[in-house]
């Protein structure tokens, strides 16, 4: 059944407009640049862009751990989304709208827009923002980075902003964005998929 993905393309790309190809390098461009600035933004302040503070950086990863927590916490998200999307009438409604604006995706360009948002918006995110800001604040900005000004898409910003919270947990609990980065690209991977099939016959013509 379908659901919500964190990061589905932005709705000017719709059946009749170039298709993936051309998403994709629009995501490559624009992700590029928002990792690139977080990169950037943590260089120039000698920070460790991938973890929490110095003394994170300085445990390191465990990356067991924090690969289990990460689909953990994806496969818990899609479990709730599923249940909005197919439990409630705006569910139904939201994705039918976020499937219209999507169009049609193979399964390798939904992994790869799902690797390129998971990387980029946790580098931004969570590994520049929150140390900066805190763990509420950076969600919240999160969340408001998916506002879209139609009605029918608010709780697509509800759903960005509570799952960005766990996403802050995540990097809070560990000190490092692979739980995160994990979570976000699982979430997107899955549910971009399983919302491209959701599409009717007649919009998957490219």
């Amino acid at each position: 059944m379908p659901r919500m993905p964190l990061d589905p393309p932005p709705p000017f790309v719709r059946a009749g407009v170039p298709g993936a190809s051309r998403l994709l390098r629009i995501a490559a461009i624009l992700y590029g640049l928002l990792a690139a600035a977080a990169l950037a933004w943590n260089g120039w302040e000698g920070r460790p862009w991938a973890y929490l503070d110095a003394a994170s950086a300085a445990a390191g990863i465990d990356w067991p751990r924090d690969l289990a927590l990460g689909l953990a916490c994806a496969a818990a998200v899609i479990a709730a989304s599923h249940q909005l999307t197919t439990r409630t009438r705006w569910g139904a409604a939201l994705v039918r709208e976020l499937a219209e604006a999507l169009g049609p995706l193979t399964p390798a360009e939904c992994a790869a827009l799902a690797a390129l948002s998971g990387f980029a918006e946790e580098v931004f995110f969570r590994g520049a923002l929150q140390p900066r800001l805190g763990w509420f604040t950076a969600s919240v900005v999160f969340g408001l980075a998916h506002y879209a000004p139609r009605r029918s898409l608010l709780p697509w910003t509800g759903f960005a902003l509570l799952a960005g919270g766990l996403l802050g947990a995540l990097f809070a609990a560990t000190g490092n964005l692979v739980a995160p980065v994990t979570a976000h690209a699982a979430i997107n991977a899955v549910n971009l998929r399983l919302l491209t099939r959701s599409i009717p016959p007649g919009l998957r013509a490219r």
